[in-house]
């Protein structure tokens, strides 16, 4: 290929029909050992790679919903960039899943052929997508959780999960620094945009408790050094949290955390009305067409 022409790639063979610009990087898992480390159940680590693989693709997709609409052309790269970074995550973590259960089904039928009640995600990834201020509060929030997660995944005893968290850090570290800056650009900007910024925190904050609430499967891998306590990055967050409120002159809001339906949240796929909408959108080429090939 000579690069004289960026298009000149497009009209080269591909034996893979879902081939698609912007693919053919390097491998993140390229040598890793893809079988479940001794004594770890498959079942359990399939299902924990669902978990923060749904919270990845289902937030990826409403920040997909912002292309067209955010404020500056600059911004608009930056959260498409986000929401690849975050779908690149999900791609491998729902491969994992199929790998680990033994089932073989692949990220196209985790993403496309689930019903809700078999998404995993926490209830914060998934609503509506508001204003702006609601997106940097969803993303400030959910990106300093994860994270704090990821980066006590790089030590995960499965080889695989340790390599995709590897990976994520530095992706997580630019989406918390890019929403940091934004709530303190809002934050301490004009009566009005403070405003906004502090109502999209008290409009997230009831999802908030969800994120540090251990599902009984995270409870048993981390006990095993494959997974993390959620609760145990919660000091970790706060931190973080103040360190950005502070300059950004908001306040973390004093609200009772969101209930969960019949005894579940997310993590146990029970969702909120938003869900079925996102899911109707994010599913219905593939339904419509469930065997075609681009």
């Amino acid at each position: 290929m000579s690069f004289d022409n960026a298009y000149e790639a497009l009209i080269d063979a591909h034996d893979d029909s879902r081939w698609a610009f912007g693919t053919g990087f390097e491998d993140p898992l390229a040598g890793i050992d893809t079988s479940v480390p001794p004594g770890v159940d498959g079942a359990d680590l399939a299902e924990y790679c669902l978990m923060l693989g749904d919270d990845a693709l289902v937030l990826s997709h409403r920040l997909q919903q912002w292309c067209t609409f955010a404020p500056e052309l600059e911004d608009e790269v930056a959260i498409a960039n986000i929401g690849l970074d975050l779908l690149g995550q999900a791609r491998l973590l729902l491969a994992r899943a199929g790998k680990a259960d033994g089932s073989g089904r692949g990220e196209d039928d985790y993403a496309f052929f689930r019903h809700e009640n078999e998404f995993r995600n926490v209830r914060l990834a998934e609503l509506e997508r508001g204003d702006f201020g609601r997106l940097v509060a969803v993303l400030l929030v959910l990106s300093t959780w994860r994270l704090a997660l990821f980066q006590r995944l790089t030590t995960s005893v499965d080889p695989v999960l340790a390599a995709i968290a590897d990976k994520g850090v530095k992706e997580l570290t630019y989406h918390r620094d890019y929403a940091a800056r934004w709530a303190v650009r809002l934050g301490d900007g004009t009566p009005f945009s403070r405003e906004r910024m502090q109502a999209a925190l008290t409009d997230v904050w009831p999802y908030v408790d969800e994120l540090f609430t251990a599902h009984e499967i995270e409870s048993r891998l981390a006990e095993s050094g494959v997974a993390v306590d959620p609760a145990a990055v919660r000091d970790e967050f706060d931190g973080v949290l103040d360190q950005v409120i502070e300059p950004a002159t908001l306040e973390l809001p004093a609200i009772a955390g969101k209930a969960g339906i019949a005894g579940g949240t997310g993590r146990h796929g029970r969702h909120t009305e938003d869900m079925g909408y996102l899911l109707a959108e994010l599913q219905s080429v593939a339904r419509a067409h469930p065997e075609a090939t681009w």
